[in-house]
């Protein structure tokens, strides 16, 4: 059986395909999408806000402006929509082999001693314009370059703010790939590789 295996990504990096690709090429189950799907239909929350929450949010958004006396009466809707998320990688995982990616999921499997390979997918910035110009047809480069960082922001601060970790570190992760100097289809090799040659934990 292969590990599972958790994608981290900075966007624009390709981490979703190469997630994808490892999947197929596994013939294991992949989860990005999906988890959104199972969170709005568990939460009753819209998919539009758990795609715009489940991973971004930011020390100054309005849901964390509450004072210490109302957090304890209110839980704000991006909690519940992580804890909802969480609750769905645990019951992915436990399931077995899989492909997980992003929304703290490398974190959440550590704190509860779930073994896997965990993967951070990263690019220089001329390539992560060209990715995303492909993707959504942007065209201005400074447009796509301030839509990059931001979004990376949003990510470091939503991952500080639940792991108390920093999001990117390399100590967070079994292994660090650069798509844009390897290219997407080394990445998922390097991966399939991997996860081959460590299909159960490793002894201490």
């Amino acid at each position: 059986m292969y590990p599972i295996i958790t994608i981290s990504r900075e966007f624009g990096s390709g981490g979703h395909s190469i997630g994808e690709q490892v999947a197929k090429e596994l013939d294991i189950p992949f989860y990005d999408g999906e988890i959104v799907n199972r969170v709005a239909s568990e939460s009753g929350y819209t998919k539009e806000l758990i795609e715009e929450q489940g991973e971004h949010t930011n020390a100054s958004d309005k849901w964390f402006n509450i004072s210490t006396a109302s957090a304890m009466y209110f839980q704000s809707p991006q909690d519940e929509i992580f804890l909802a998320q969480r609750k769905v990688i645990l019951e992915c995982a436990q399931k077995g082999s899989c492909v997980i990616v992003g929304r703290c999921s490398d974190y959440i499997l550590k704190s509860e001693n779930i073994f896997a390979i965990h993967v951070l997918i990263h690019a220089d910035m001329p390539h992560r314009i060209q990715r995303v110009r492909e993707r959504y047809g942007e065209i201005e480069e400074v447009s796509v370059k301030k839509r990059i960082q931001k979004k990376d922001k949003q990510r470091r601060t939503y991952y500080r703010y639940y792991t108390d970790q920093h999001w990117g570190d390399y100590e967070n992760y079994d292994l660090a790939l650069d798509s844009g100097t390897l290219g997407e289809k080394h990445c998922v090799n390097l991966i399939c590789e991997l996860a081959k040659h460590w299909t159960q934990q490793p002894e201490d």
